[in-house]
């Protein structure tokens, strides 16, 4: 009886420890997302800034692979700023494209629905109306949202610097909260986890290399403008899990089938990345990406859903090495080991 009562109560503070936790994290997102973000990006760069460590002082490593980061970052960033002026220098033509085809819809919906012109013709007019009222929202809310992304953004490799810098302070004290015999389970757990998400982003990286050639060729051969640049975002967009794959598609449509209002153009977006998510799924991530992350495929879907609710994009990319950590950390803890077996997609057996 008291045992049902105390597995209950168990239950529910869990249940409630987990509520409050994901609460907490959504509510502190200004300060979390950036300081786990540069958490990941240290273990990246730890391997490199330890054999820098050999031929200068750990401050100057430090220094340097922060800014090696950020230089990585404004590229990336540059990257997308091109493709978005292109496309802001296209969009008259585009427009032109599109009218024929947009009126060959309205004439299909007032041909096929209970819709008459009247009906379309007010809900133009209301969404105009609406986006006019809501310019000046919009544009206070985007500049608002902007100083705070770029504080976040700054600050990020700030902590980098100081995470790699200062990082034995923070094994130290590990080491000296535990008792003297866990010391050697401690430091067995601490590597295996720093290895974690250098293992997964680097496979990533190969792969999104990979991605860029494959979509450059499929692309290129479609006829799409500015088709290297708009592989290379594609490849980069991979990061976010799942959804990159979307929003690579939905921008090489945007580039290449509304630019030319060619249907050719369409078919051959589709089959390139058809045929390369194909070639992803089952040659390129398993032979590179592969055993990089001991996760489970169905809660890595999971993780990757509470990130985007927790910390929306950032939390999306950040989700699988993040979780790589934590079932690295529950196997190798007596208590928790078997959280880490049901996270874990290695199969283990009883003897």
């Amino acid at each position: 009886m008291f045992k049902g009562k105390r597995a209950i109560l168990y239950i529910a503070a869990a249940i409630l420890s987990i509520y409050f936790l994901i609460a907490g994290l959504v509510k502190a997102k200004g300060f979390f997302a950036p300081l786990a973000t540069a958490v990941i990006l240290s273990l990246v760069v730890l391997p490199l800034s330890i054999w820098m460590e050999k031929y200068m002082k750990r401050a100057w490593a430090a220094m340097l692979n922060s800014l090696l980061l950020f230089g990585v970052s404004i590229g990336l960033m540059a990257l997308v700023s091109m493709q978005v002026r292109n496309f802001a220098e296209d969009w008259p033509k585009i427009q032109e494209q599109m009218t024929p085809k947009i009126e060959q819809l309205k004439t299909f919906a007032l041909e096929h629905t209970p819709l008459d012109p009247d009906d379309i013709n007010q809900s133009e007019e209301e969404e105009s109306a609406a986006m006019g009222s809501d310019m000046r929202k919009r544009i206070t809310t985007f500049l608002s949202g902007l100083s705070s992304f770029m504080a976040n953004y700054l600050l990020t490799f700030v902590y980098v610097f100081f995470l790699l810098n200062y990082r034995e302070i923070f094994k130290n004290f590990l080491l000296r909260v535990m008792p003297d015999s866990k010391q050697e389970s401690i430091k067995n757990t601490l590597t295996k986890s720093i290895k974690v998400a250098p293992q997964y982003l680097l496979g990533k990286l190969m792969l999104m290399g990979l991605l860029a050639v494959l979509y450059s060729i499929g692309l290129g051969i479609s006829g799409v403008n500015n088709f290297i640049l708009v592989s290379v975002i594609a490849a980069v967009l991979t990061l976010i899990p799942y959804v990159g794959n979307i929003l690579g598609f939905t921008m090489a449509v945007a580039f290449g089938f509304l630019s030319s209002g060619e249907t050719s153009v369409l078919i051959g977006i589709a089959l390139t990345f058809t045929v390369t998510q194909f070639v992803e799924s089952y040659v390129l991530q398993p032979f590179i990406v592969g055993d990089r992350v001991d996760v489970h495929p169905f809660f890595i879907i999971v993780s990757v859903i509470a990130g985007n609710m927790i910390w929306g994009i950032i939390g999306m990319i950040l989700a699988i090495p993040v979780l790589g950590i934590i079932v690295v950390i529950l196997y190798n803890i007596e208590a928790t080991k078997p959280l880490g077996i049901l996270l874990s997609k290695t199969k283990f057996t009883e003897n």
